[in-house]
C-alpha cells in the first residue's frame, strides 16, 4: 500500500490547495485535485480467526461529490478460507455496500454521502466489514477507485 503524504508534502500540488484544503487545479494535468477518502471492504468469513479477504473499496471525495463502493468477490478465494461460508449472504451484504452509496440509498437516502460513508466505514465485528480510513488527493476520483481496486482487490495485479 503506497502511502499519501499530507497536502503540504506533495510535490507540484499548487499552494492554494495547501492552504485552504479547497480544490485546486494541477499545473501538470489541469485537473481538479482534491482530497479523498477511502477504507477496504473486506469479507472475515471466522472473526474469531481474523483472516480475512478483501473485496472492494468505498471511495469518498467531499469537494468531488462523489462516494462509490465497488466489490469483486473471488469465492474460491473465499473458500480456501472458510468452505463453510455463505457466499450467497456475503453477495447481498456486499451489494448492500454499493447501493448505499448510490442515490437510491434506501435506509440512507435522507443522509449526506459524508454521512453514509462514515457510517459504512465503522467499525463492526461482522463478517463484512472495512479496514481503516485513508486518505489522498486525487483529480479523478473514478480512476483513483479503480487504482486502488486493481491495487488492494484484484489479483494478479502489476502494482503488488
Amino acid at each position: 500500500m503506497n502511502a499519501v503524504l499530507p497536502p503540504a508534502h506533495r510535490a507540484g500540488e499548487p499552494a492554494e490547495s495547501r492552504a485552504t484544503g479547497e480544490p485546486a487545479e494541477s499545473r501538470a494535468t489541469g485537473e481538479t485535485t482534491a482530497v479523498y477518502e477511502y477504507a477496504v471492504i473486506r469479507v472475515v468469513p471466522c472473526v474469531v480467526r481474523g483472516e480475512f479477504l478483501n473485496v472492494g473499496v468505498i471511495l469518498y471525495s467531499q469537494p468531488h461529490g462523489y462516494l462509490c463502493a465497488r466489490t469483486e468477490l473471488d469465492e474460491a478465494r473465499l473458500r480456501a478460507l472458510d468452505d463453510t461460508v455463505d457466499v450467497e449472504g456475503v453477495g447481498k451484504a456486499l451489494g448492500a455496500y454499493e447501493r448505499a452509496c448510490s442515490a437510491d440509498a434506501g435506509p440512507l437516502r435522507g443522509e449526506s454521502p459524508g454521512s453514509r460513508f462514515r457510517w459504512l466505514t465503522a467499525p463492526r465485528s461482522t463478517v463484512v466489514q472495512t479496514g481503516p480510513v485513508h486518505a489522498g488527493l486525487t483529480g479523478d476520483p473514478e480512476a483513483e477507485l479503480e487504482c486502488l481496486l486493481d491495487r488492494l482487490v484484484r489479483r494478479g495485479s502489476s502494482t503488488r
